[in-house]
């Protein structure tokens, strides 16, 4: 069975930063995409940032040259350094992991940034 667990939300005041992981676990094999999905409160759950099994990546624009996100396939985890934060970062985090064909997602994990 595939699990994911999600590491690193707490709360952060803006301008600062966070480093979220995801670990997967019962995988044989490199999830084919490993990324990050947020939902701010009221809002629909948005892309932040993803990555391929060949490190290719794709990020929102609202979070272009703050956040990056990367792998170590290794470990099958992903990570996501989050920079320069601002109030409306603020959401719920979840990882989300393709794996033969199927789509998994983690938990989610609270970023909450206020002074």
């Amino acid at each position: 069975q595939v699990q994911l667990v999600e590491s690193g939300g707490g709360l952060v005041q803006p301008g600062g930063s966070l480093r979220l992981s995801c670990a997967a676990s019962g995988v044989f094999s490199s999830p084919t995409v490993m990324g990050w999905y947020r939902q701010a409160p009221g809002k629909a759950r948005e892309l932040v940032a993803i990555i391929t099994r060949g490190d290719s990546t794709n990020y929102a624009d609202s979070v272009k040259g703050r956040f990056t996100i990367s792998r170590d396939n290794a470990k099958n985890t992903a990570y996501l350094q989050m920079n320069s934060l601002k109030p409306e970062d603020t959401a719920v985090y979840y990882c989300q992991v393709v794996w033969e064909f199927r789509v998994y997602w983690g938990q989610g994990t609270q970023v909450t940034v206020s002074s």
